[in-house]
């Protein structure tokens, strides 16, 4: 890969990281909404299990465009895994921004409310885990906003590195597929 190559492998996968970025924070969003209703939760989900798919679809775009329909598994591979660092990177600011500034214990008191229901409280006394329950909550509660960034972060990366494969490998072109007119 030359130089030039790398420069543009680098601004289209920033673009897509952005976009991407967009797309879990959308879902995050919509996560902590879904907390008091369940169709915005289904709706996070969705949007979370949509992100290979969303990635991919950019990939091929890129092959597409940026690199006129041909694209070694190398390339798409490195093109996919800083896209999902670059979508990590600004996620995670995003999660630190959300939890230092505008949670306020949110998250914590809607799950503390969901453990102290009837239900969860038989449930968990049934299966012995009412004591491990409350320690998380504890363990939640002396979580730094930065630790959750930087696991997230962690894990975003993590995805795709193991994501990169099948996805590259599915949207791979080392031939152009040319119709010739007689």
């Amino acid at each position: 890969m030359t130089a030039p190559e790398y420069v543009q492998l680098k601004a289209f996968a920033r673009q897509d990281g952005v976009l991407l970025a967009l797309l879990w924070v959308s879902s995050f969003l919509l996560y902590i909404m879904g907390l008091s209703n369940q169709m915005l939760g289904m709706a996070a989900i969705i949007l979370m299990l949509y992100t290979p798919f969303f990635v991919s679809g950019r990939l091929a775009k890129f092959r597409d465009y940026g690199r006129e329909g041909l694209i070694s598994f190398r390339r798409g591979y490195a093109y996919t895994v800083l896209v999902f660092f670059y979508g990590g990177v600004l996620f995670a600011v995003a999660q630190y921004l959300y939890f230092a500034f505008m949670d306020q214990g949110f998250l914590l008191s809607q799950f503390s409310r969901m453990m102290n229901t009837d239900e969860a409280r038989q449930m968990l006394q049934q299966y012995g885990m009412t004591e491990m329950m409350d320690e998380s909550l504890q363990q939640m509660a002396a979580t730094r906003p930065i630790d959750y960034a930087l696991n997230m972060l962690t894990i975003n990366i993590s995805l795709g590195f193991i994501l990169g494969i099948p996805i590259s490998l599915l949207k791979q072109r080392t031939v152009l597929n040319q119709q010739q007119d007689n």
